[in-house]
């Protein structure tokens, strides 16, 4: 089954995109800037599919106890209950 139409699956593939762009954007900071250099003052448009991963990694960092806690209770449902 894909893990479109399996919620945990949804939810396992989630977890897993925002870890990995909050490792990618602490390891390569600009990575998700696309080269860009903001002047002073003034804030980078980021669209389309670099945004989209640049706002996982907001989210990663943000919010990472809330993420790390649901990556480990995500574990757990793996590992035993599926």
């Amino acid at each position: 089954m894909s893990a479109i139409f399996d919620f945990s699956s949804l939810l396992t593939v989630i977890l897993l995109l925002i870890c990995t762009c909050a490792y990618l954007r602490d390891m390569r900071p600009t990575i998700f800037d696309g080269g860009q250099i903001p002047k002073t003052g003034e804030r980078l448009k980021r669209s389309g599919v670099t945004g989209f991963l640049w706002k996982m990694s907001r989210i990663g960092e943000r919010l990472s106890p809330y993420v790390g806690v649901s990556c480990a209770i995500m574990a757990i449902h793996i590992l035993f209950f599926k």
